[in-house]
């Protein structure tokens, strides 16, 4: 593609427009969206204090909501650490982007009025747009590769009613379930990833892209997984890298038509400048490839399979419960007695109270005691292989509690495994 000052093919008046409105707005959206840019923070986000990888959208904020309250009647107020990109404040946020783009639109339009197309700043645009979508897949791919944006299920998660789970919840523990399933899926998504930082490659990894994107946003429409907006996002923007070279692609993959070699439109003049272009975009993609898998190696040891087990690791079932010396029968209606205790995360315990009620506790379990302060529970440990004794106080009443391990093989989920060979379906 020719620079801009020479003679190049003329836009139609709404190709020219359209183009104007998507540098714009992807622009903005990439620009300020708080997880694209978290992708390129690499292992530094984990020095920076919280909320500061989301300035971006916290400065815009004050604006934002003027925004939503004037011109849309809804005062909506952005919760960073929340965990749902779906917030009302992110809608109004978008809805914002699309009135700020179509006003520079307009004002663009009218100004340049006699440029009939944007080649080089297309060439730009769209290493710009290669370079957000390169580094969200990978951030997201390293995340399943190593898995740990679906661990494996609590030990809760083993004794929780299958109608009690959300859709989300669902989804999550199905692909946790299965690590070779989930590194199967991060494995297409880092491909996608790093072919977009190549530029020879650039158009493979967008069409890689574009599938991996529109099954993460089917998923997040169709199990309430709270990343529509950006996986919407991302959708359109391997959508929008794909659009340019369709015909190609369809006459290569559908027509079975020779294509010949790629012409990738100049970024500079001169061939000294493109090469240095090019070395700059891969070295870029070293450096995030480094960065997600130095953050995904320290998830899994901080909160994934690798994190540090408790001494009481297990899910431990009540078989005696006494209340002031007084045995307390095994009743659903008993609000002071338990079915099972859980210990599956450091500084964490789960009850699960008779009425089948999980409760997660803050617990410290140092020096052979249990204690649950913020349910004002206090118990003396006494451990013999997988029999527990508690001794202390409970809601204000002296208790005394007798556990036994549960085997983890007693859970199906956990002790099925793989067959080559089966004779029939099985279902549990």
């Amino acid at each position: 593609m020719q620079p801009d000052d020479e003679s190049p093919p003329s836009w139609s008046l709404a190709t020219r427009i359209a183009f104007r409105f998507c540098v714009v707005y992807f622009g903005l959206f990439c620009l300020t969206f708080a997880q694209i840019t978290f992708a390129y923070a690499g292992v530094v986000a984990r020095l920076l204090p919280d909320g500061a990888v989301i300035w971006q959208m916290v400065a815009l904020e004050p604006v934002t909501r003027w925004f939503g309250r004037t011109a849309l009647g809804v005062d909506a107020v952005l919760t960073p650490g929340s965990g749902s990109g779906d917030q009302a404040a992110i809608w109004v946020y978008v809805a914002f982007l699309v009135a700020v783009s179509v006003l520079v639109t307009v004002v663009w339009s009218v100004l340049d009025r006699r440029r009939r197309c944007h080649p080089r700043l297309a060439a730009w645009f769209a290493v710009f747009l290669r370079l957000c979508l390169g580094g969200q897949m990978l951030f997201y791919g390293f995340a399943k590769v190593i898995p740990t944006q679906m661990p494996s299920p609590a030990l809760s998660a083993l004794i929780e009613p299958f109608g009690n789970l959300s859709p989300m919840a669902v989804l999550w523990l199905q692909v946790g379930t299965s690590h070779p399933y989930e590194i199967a899926l991060g494995a297409v998504e880092v491909l996608a990833g790093v072919l977009l930082f190549v530029p020879r490659t650039a158009t493979l990894g967008a069409l890689v892209s574009l599938a991996a994107t529109a099954q993460i946003f089917l998923l997040n429409m169709t199990y309430g997984v709270p990343v529509k907006i950006l996986s919407f996002h991302l959708l359109l923007v391997s959508a929008l890298l794909v659009a340019p070279k369709a015909r190609r692609v369809v006459d290569a993959l559908v027509l079975g038509r020779g294509v010949g070699p790629e012409v990738r439109p100049p970024l500079f003049g001169s061939p000294r400048g493109n090469r240095l272009a090019t070395v700059a975009q891969v070295l870029l993609g070293v450096w995030v490839v480094v960065g997600c898998l130095v953050l995904s190696l320290q998830s899994w040891r901080d909160f994934g399979d690798g994190r540090p087990k408790p001494d009481l690791y297990g899910i431990w079932r009540v078989t005696g419960f006494s209340v002031d010396g007084t045995p307390r029968p095994p009743l659903l209606d008993d609000e002071v007695r338990w079915q099972r205790l859980v210990f599956d995360r450091p500084g964490v315990v789960t009850y699960q109270s008779m009425n089948g009620d999980l409760v997660d506790v803050p617990a410290d379990t140092t020096a052979g005691t249990l204690t649950l302060p913020d349910d004002g529970g206090s118990f003396a440990v006494d451990r013999s292989g997988d029999r527990l004794r508690l001794t202390g106080r409970w809601r204000d009443e002296p208790v005394t509690i007798t556990l036994e391990r549960q085997p983890l093989e007693d859970f199906t989920l956990r002790s099925r495994g793989f067959h080559w060979v089966q004779e029939a379906p099985f279902f549990g």
